[in-house]
């Protein structure tokens, strides 16, 4: 990052005197970063890390973060528009914080909005753990003693819904490959049947109160919406809305999308009695304030199995994107 020192003047009102006009000399605006962007479609060869790419202004309830980390997501294998700079997760300090901002201070240690467990570690958590939270704690409203089902509990985002599921007491199963059944397991899971050997419908016994299918293909949601209760929640990461979008336009790809979602979810009340939904990322300072408190005890963590400098970010991107690496990665910014 670049600065600029700033003159900022200021009033001051003495108790018993006139206001005096001070003043002071900061370090404060930033004025460019490097950043990766993406400016045309294609492989991760197309990716380009820029330095002094300008940085906006900040609003008034806006936090600039200087990140040390960031992770590589499925999500930015799926660019749809153009351009954009890439990253979702992060981690780092604070360098700038808008005026109406009070929870927060310059040098502070961040991911998303809150202290890391470790700059590297806390920024693979953030996506993946939001988008389980906003899932099960926000759309499906889990309680203790319910039963939960993640179909493909070996991703960053089924295992954070194990975990965030066996934090609220729920009993979880899953579905997941034969390399991470013993970790799934430590982690409070009570049963894990490995795909790749196991058949679903009779390895799964009983009924469940919510189910988050991570795959999201016709077999998994058919399959899944069959062992729920009546009244459970069926909730699936592989909506629509991104495949109407790149068919049709933005505007008729949501209208679209809207329109499926709504048949499947009067198919599904009427014909199993379940609700139904596509479910997605939302930064929410509640569901960050549970991961926080979560990854500080330990009850919450998101293995790394590759790091990579940002100067490689098209080689972590190639791996990424042709699942050469199956577990997190993690991007480190000098």
């Amino acid at each position: 990052m670049r600065w600029q020192t700033r003159r900022i003047g200021y009033a001051v009102q003495c108790a018993s005197g006139p206001k005096f006009r001070c003043n002071e000399f900061r370090r404060s605006v930033v004025t460019s970063c490097r950043a990766v962007i993406l400016s045309r479609f294609g492989g991760p060869e197309v990716l380009q890390l820029r330095d002094n790419v300008a940085v906006p202004d900040l609003k008034p309830n806006e936090v600039l973060v200087r990140a040390r980390a960031v992770s590589v997501n499925p999500l930015d294998c799926r660019v749809t528009l153009l351009p954009v700079i890439i990253g979702r997760d992060v981690s780092g300090e604070v360098a700038a914080i808008g005026n109406a901002v009070h929870s927060l201070h310059v040098g502070q240690e961040v991911f998303g909005a809150l202290h890391p467990t470790a700059v590297r570690e806390a920024s693979a958590i953030p996506f993946a753990a939001l988008t389980a939270w906003r899932a099960l704690r926000s759309t499906a409203r889990i309680k203790q003693g319910q039963r939960v089902l993640i179909i493909g509990g070996g991703g960053a985002v089924g295992f954070s819904a194990v975990q965030l599921a066996v934090a609220v007491g729920c009993h979880v199963s899953t579905t997941c490959g034969p390399e991470s059944i013993e970790r799934i397991l430590n982690a409070g899971c009570e049963q894990a049947v490995d795909f790749t050997v196991e058949d679903f419908e009779s390895s799964i016994k009983g009924y469940f109160d919510a189910l988050l299918d991570t795959i999201g293909v016709p077999e998994t949601e058919r399959m899944g919406v069959d062992v729920l209760k009546r009244g459970g929640c069926y909730m699936t990461l592989q909506g629509e809305t991104a495949s109407f979008s790149d068919r049709y336009g933005l505007a008729a790809g949501l209208a679209t999308s809207a329109a499926v979602l709504l048949k499947k979810q009067i198919q599904y009340r009427f014909s199993h009695g379940i609700e139904y939904f596509w479910t997605y990322m939302r930064t929410d300072p509640e569901g960050l304030e549970e991961i926080r408190r979560l990854s500080e005890v330990g009850k919450l963590m998101i293995p790394i199995e590759k790091t990579f400098p940002i100067a490689n970010v098209s080689e972590a991107h190639e791996a990424k994107d042709k699942r050469t690496i199956s577990g997190k990665i993690v991007l480190e910014v000098d």
